[in-house]
Order: C-alpha cells, then structure tokens, then sequence
C-alpha cells in the first residue's frame, strides 16, 4: 500500500526558514515525477513545485519562485522541500503527491488531477 507521509511543518517567524520531507513506502518512486501542493484556510488547494524523477526538471509556483526549492533523494524515497524567506501568506497545510504511474526522466506535473497518492499535509504557520 502507497503511503506519502510529510513531517517538518511547524510554526515559524516570516523570514525564517523550514525543511520539510516526505517519504515514501509501498513503492519505489524513483522513476516518478514528484510534487508539492498546498492549502491555505478557506481556500482551494494550489500547485507549489514539481521535480521530474531524475531531478534535473523543476518547476514552481510564482508566488514560491527563488524562494522554495524542491529535491529528492531517490536512496531513500524521500522528497524535500525546502522553503526560506517565508511570509505570512505562505501559511496552509503542505502536500506531497506521487503520480500513479512513473513517468519520462523530464517529466513533470502541476496539476491536482495529475497526481493519484497524497500524503495527510503538515501544517505551516508563518507569523508576522
């Protein structure tokens, strides 16, 4: 059985930083296009970044652009995103999300609909 589960949300001060991680079990997502996804209270659930399985494809939301960064580390099933310059307006519960199939090395998908598993989010809070 696929499991997605995210750890590192916190609560944290605007300009801070936090890691967070998801990992994986019940199969081995090497060869699957990743992403992350978040949402805020009272509102829809949005694209934040996607890397392809080989890593060397990224892409990110442009309200996380130069400030977020999306990575992998196939060894250990594991993807990492880690967010710094943080504001308040990045606050919401983080998603991780793996794709039912894999996909080519350059592969990536942003949307909701393009991703069968889903981790159970970890909240971030970003004070003011």
């Amino acid at each position: 059985q696929v499991q997605l589960v995210e750890t590192g949300g916190g609560l944290v001060q605007a300009g801070g930083s936090l890691r967070l991680s998801c990992a994986a079990s019940g199969r081995t997502f090497s060869s699957y296009a990743m992403g992350w996804f978040r949402q805020a209270p009272g509102k829809e659930r949005e694209f934040v970044a996607t890397l392809s399985w080989s890593g060397g494809n990224t892409y990110y939301a442009d309200s996380v652009k130069g400030r977020f960064t999306i990575s992998r580390d196939g060894a250990i099933n594991t993807v990492y995103l880690q967010m710094n310059s943080l504001k308040p307006e990045d606050t919401a519960v983080y998603y991780c999300a793996a794709p039912l199939v894999g996909s080519g090395g350059t592969d990536y998908y942003t949307r909701e609909d393009e991703y069968a598993y889903w981790g159970q989010g970890t909240q971030v809070t970003v004070a003011s």
